[in-house]
Formats: C-alpha cells, structure tokens, sequence
C-alpha cells in the first residue's frame, strides 16, 4: 500500500519515493529490509561500510590498506583537478577511496572481505582499487581464506588514464595465482558492475553470485545499441538477463546474501 505524505502532514524526510515503483516508502522500514523497497523489492545501492555492517558478523571486520591514498600521474582536470576531485568524495563520503578491504568473519567463517562504493567517484577503479583487490587476493592466499569480493562500479577511473586500466590485468594475474594456489573467489556483483571491473575481477569468481535487478555489463545499453544500430532484449544487461545467459551462477536477495555466502564456503570446503 502506498502513501502520499503530503496528505497525512508527515514531515519531510521520513518518507522517500520508490526510485522503481514510486510508492512512498517509510525510510525506517527502508532501512530495517536492508534498504530494499518493501513494495517492489527493489534494491538500493548502498555504501561499503553499510555493506560490511550487513555481511560480516558484529564487530568482526579488521580493514587493510586504509592508508593507500590516490595519486594524480595525469595532472588531470576536468571540470575540477583531480586532487580537488578526490578531496570532495573524501569529504562527502568520509572516505579515502572507492573500495574497503579487509579480514572479518560471515556467520562464524573467516573471509577477505573487498566491499566497493560507488558513491565515491562512482566506485571506479584507479590504482588504489587495484591495489587493494591484489593486495586482499594476496592476503587470501597467505592466510588460506576465500575471498569474496562485492563489486559496485561505473569502471576504470578516466582520471587515471592508462594507470587505471593496467589494473585490469594486474587485478586478474592475481586472481590468476589465486586460483592455482586452489583459492575459493566468490564475486557479488551489484548495482552497477559496469566496464572495467565488470571486464576483470567482477567476472573471474569461481561462483558470481548477483542482487535483483542489478546492471551488469561492459558498455552501457545505449552505447551498444547505438553501435549495432539493433533494439536491445528486453531486461538486457540486467542480472536476471545475465543469469539466463549463463554470466552469472545465482541471484541472491540482499537478506539472504549473508547466509549464502556461508553455505558457499561450507559447500566448497573452505
């Protein structure tokens, strides 16, 4: 049932629009569901710390290579310079860079946990990201932990230019030795698992686990279409397309995605 708080004098704030469905929702009940519509289920995206609050057991996560800053090897500079750019999303999100890292525990199993925002820069992949995603697939492989990585991306970072997409490959050849050393990789692709990361790591798990609805694919639709000058399937690059297709191996409500990921681990022997 939907509600317009305009007629009932709910002050403002309280009650949000539905980006899919616009019924007004309660932002507590939002929030309790994990921030999925409780009309449509639609799936919010949310930030890295939010995402490792909803994963990891209370109080469990350990983060790494926190103090990995951003550099600007381009001089850059759009409508801002790149360090102006990078000192705004630190400031908004009160963080140093698009990606977390770090040991922590999902119903009692030990994991490398590598989380995404992509309300930083849109959650793109400079040399940062990379570093992080090699470094946690390192400490997986050392530590004989699976890795399980939540991608949240618009793709490699313009900002960084060839820096940035030197960690496609730099991201996958660890991966690589990862997976030699007989490593479990369990990727959660949300929204948006886009370009470069959706080109790399976001699609090298042994199991790719992804939330409804979310986009998932290199160039955006409109690109494409325009390119092969073809109408696109219906729900194209969506995870319920990819799953049809083969890409993705399960799709996993938000509520459920913690428990999953534990049952994976216990299936795999990890």
């Amino acid at each position: 049932m939907s509600v317009n708080p305009d007629k009932v004098g709910v002050p403002p704030g309280l009650w949000t629009k539905c980006d899919r469905c616009a019924a007004m929702v309660y932002e507590k009940e939002v929030a309790e569901a994990l921030f999925v519509c409780p009309e449509c289920g639609f799936h919010r995206r949310i930030d890295a710390r939010e995402r490792v609050r909803q994963l990891v057991d209370p109080d469990s996560f350990e983060e790494f290579a926190a103090d990995l800053r951003s550099t600007d090897p381009l001089s850059f500079k759009d409508r801002l310079p790149y360090q102006e750019r990078l000192k705004a999303e630190q400031e908004k999100t009160g963080e140093t860079e698009a990606m977390l890292v770090g040991r922590g525990f999902v119903r009692g199993r030990a994991v490398i946990l590598g989380v995404m925002n992509p309300f930083f820069i849109m959650g793109s992949m400079g040399a940062v990201v990379g570093e992080k995603v090699v470094r946690g697939t390192n400490w997986a492989m050392e530590e004989n932990l699976p890795l399980v990585i939540v991608t949240a991306s618009g793709g490699a970072r313009m900002q960084e230019g060839m820096v940035s997409l030197v960690q496609m490959a730099r991201t996958a050849a660890a991966l690589a030795r990862f997976d030699d050393a007989g490593g479990l990789y369990i990727a959660v692709a949300t929204d948006p698992t886009t370009a470069g990361v959706a080109a790399s790591f976001a699609s090298l798990g042994d199991l790719i686990l992804a939330e409804p609805g979310a986009m998932i694919g290199f160039a955006g639709p409109r690109v494409i279409a325009n390119t092969i000058n073809a109408e696109l399937p219906q729900g194209f690059q969506t995870a319920e397309f990819m799953l049809q297709h083969g890409f993705v191996d399960r799709i996993v409500r938000r509520a459920d995605l913690r428990r999953e990921i534990a049952r994976l681990i216990d299936f795999c022997g990890k």
